[in-house]
């Protein structure tokens, strides 16, 4: 008797772990039952992806939603339809929201919230203070819990722990890997009277110099080595970091965000002005093509958008007024699918990036590869379709992209999330289901 399956995808060419095949992949009850199916096999929905690559769910593991906060800029109803409408199935949120997620009630709210109105999959991180060391070790164990976050330099109100004794003290609490942003508090503050008000754009790369993100990263290594605990330095944007942290393979891995491989300064900040400013900054040309050899060679475990959303009345305020951030999480894939075009990786380069590299990081149960048992999440692209992104085409209320404008070749048609077409050709299907990722170790 022939199989039967609940979906069915026919006729892609699908990109496993150990290759791509042209192969048929059966599902039932939201996981992959089974890989190259037979002739006869019948479903009760069938996706015909000729001509598509069928990849394994992609992931953005960086993203600020900014909810709770203000719902005229993001929100993760808005932010989770931008991210299937680019092809992702999982985000992974950031904690400093307003109220920030930093105790049992705020998290509590959040996995609620999620479960109700979220189109993808998503994982929280939780916030790091000098006050709620104590409850880390239980909080990092929290459902969809994906990390602690550490705000090392940049950030706002008690989301800020820059000194290395109660970094160790964080290190000390609990067991999982934790996630940093890391550029040295100290020597932000010590160059910001260097600058004032209406200074160029591209002072933002000189105040948060490269010595400040290498600074930061040196310390938070000699801490983790002392302590043995498991560190993920977020948004590497230096040269000089990816050498550096290549000695620590056995304790560290690391993010390259999107915007690092993509955009150069000055030129980003002298024609994007406000909307080319993010922490920390985009880079010059030497910094972007050392992260690409590092791309390549195995260093980076994961790529992000790191998608910040501000209004855009914001942004066009003079610097350092401005808001640092950039939208990101719906263009991640169509521009990483244009990297892929370029020749400037090979497409299963960026599924390990993007998809089995954040379920290694953060230890994602059933997620990260086409396997039989793992959830059935699916993103089908056509590499052959060229486009303009446009900000027509954006979910985010904020309404604009430091990419508007930029032709790309590479496409996400389908987002499809255990077993259920939630995009479709630019339409999303169907009722919110997003449910939270499950986390192990």
């Amino acid at each position: 008797m022939p199989a039967h399956y609940d979906l069915l995808i026919r006729n892609g060419t699908c990109v496993l772990p150990w290759g791509s095949e042209d192969t048929g992949v059966g599902v039932r009850e939201g996981r992959i039952a089974a890989l190259g199916v037979t002739a006869d096999a019948t479903a009760d929905t069938v996706v015909d992806a000729t001509g598509l690559h069928v990849l394994p769910g992609l992931i953005d593991p960086h993203v600020h939603l900014r909810d709770p906060g203000n719902k005229a800029v993001e929100s993760i109803p808005s932010g989770t339809r931008g991210a299937v409408l680019g092809g992702l199935t999982a985000v992974f949120d950031m904690p400093n929201t307003s109220p920030p997620i930093i105790d049992a009630e705020s998290l509590a709210w959040k996995q609620s919230y999620i479960d109700d109105v979220a189109w993808c999959d998503m994982g929280i991180y939780f916030g790091a203070t000098k006050t709620n060391i104590p409850s880390l070790a239980a909080m990092e164990l929290g459902r969809g819990v994906c990390a602690i976050k550490v705000f090392a330099g940049s950030s706002t109100g008690n989301l800020m722990v820059e000194d290395d004794e109660h970094i160790e003290m964080v290190m000390r609490s609990g067991r999982r890997r934790i996630a940093y942003h890391s550029e040295d508090e100290y020597r932000l503050q010590e160059r910001k009277p260097m600058f004032k008000p209406g200074d160029p754009y591209r002072s933002h790369m000189v105040w948060r110099d490269e010595e400040c993100a290498f600074l930061g990263t040196r310390r938070l290594m000699a801490l983790a080595r002392k302590t043995g605990r498991q560190a993920h330095i977020l948004h590497v944007s230096t040269w000089q970091e990816l050498e550096f942290l290549k000695d620590f393979r056995d304790i560290s891995t690391c993010e390259v965000l999107l915007n690092h491989l993509t955009q150069v300064a000055p030129d980003c900040y002298d024609r994007l002005e406000g909307f080319g400013v993010m922490n920390p900054p985009i880079r010059g040309e030497e910094h972007r093509a050392l992260a690409w050899k590092a791309i390549n060679d195995g260093t980076v475990d994961t790529v992000g958008s790191d998608h910040a959303p501000h209004p855009r009345e914001k942004k066009l305020l003079p610097w350092p007024q401005c808001p640092s951030g950039l939208t990101g999480v719906q263009t991640l894939v169509p521009i990483m699918l244009d990297h892929v075009n370029a020749g400037r990786l090979s497409l299963g380069r960026m599924v390990d990036l993007m998809s089995a590299g954040p379920a290694r990081v953060y230890g994602i149960a059933g997620k990260g590869r086409l396997a039989a048992g793992y959830d059935a999440d699916f993103t089908l692209v056509d590499m052959k379709h060229q486009r303009r992104i446009e900000e027509s085409w954006l979910a985010t209320p904020c309404g604009w992209s430091p990419f508007t404008g930029m032709d790309v070749t590479g496409w996400p048609i389908a987002t499809i999330i255990r077993g259920n077409v939630v995009m479709r050709e630019d339409e999303v299907l169907g009722e919110p289901a997003g449910k939270l990722v499950n986390f192990v170790g």
